[in-house]
């Protein structure tokens, strides 16, 4: 069972990072150049939350809000769940499933250690298909 520490030394545990008194615009510029769909929300090395694409939509431009005058902090989600490098691919699909999220933090000994997206649980899910699918073929043909 492939697990969340794959994904992280695949895409690297490098994450970026706000604080929370950066405008919301400023926060989307970031998320635009690195063609991201979330920043993490950081102050003084401590993890304070995501700002997502999600969180723009429904909380600025929903609510008529102007993307300058908004700060990360009155916008970003706090209460994801988190998951540690040794859960399962499985486990996160569960998790971000139920709770209906597309990013959640990864913690290693109260640290974090990196970004988890659904793209990245589907990704690690085909390329672990794709190596049964290898073993399968290499054995029917052995």
């Amino acid at each position: 069972m492939r697990s969340v520490s794959a994904v992280l030394s695949r895409k690297g545990g490098k994450v970026a990072s706000v604080l929370p008194s950066t405008p919301v615009a400023d926060a989307l510029q970031i998320m635009a150049d690195k063609n991201i769909g979330s920043v993490v929300v950081m102050e003084n090395d401590q993890y304070l939350g995501i700002m997502t694409e999600r969180d723009y939509s429904r909380k600025v431009i929903l609510k008529g809000k102007n993307s300058a005058d908004t700060t990360v902090s009155e916008i970003m989600s706090s209460d994801l769940p988190s998951v540690k490098p040794s859960d399962t691919i499985d486990h996160c699909m569960q998790l971000m499933t139920h709770q209906n999220i597309r990013y959640m933090p990864v913690f290693d000994s109260g640290k974090l250690a990196g970004i988890i997206s659904m793209s990245d649980v589907v990704k690690e899910t085909i390329l672990a298909q794709k190596d049964t699918i290898d073993h399968l073929q290499n054995y029917i043909q052995s």
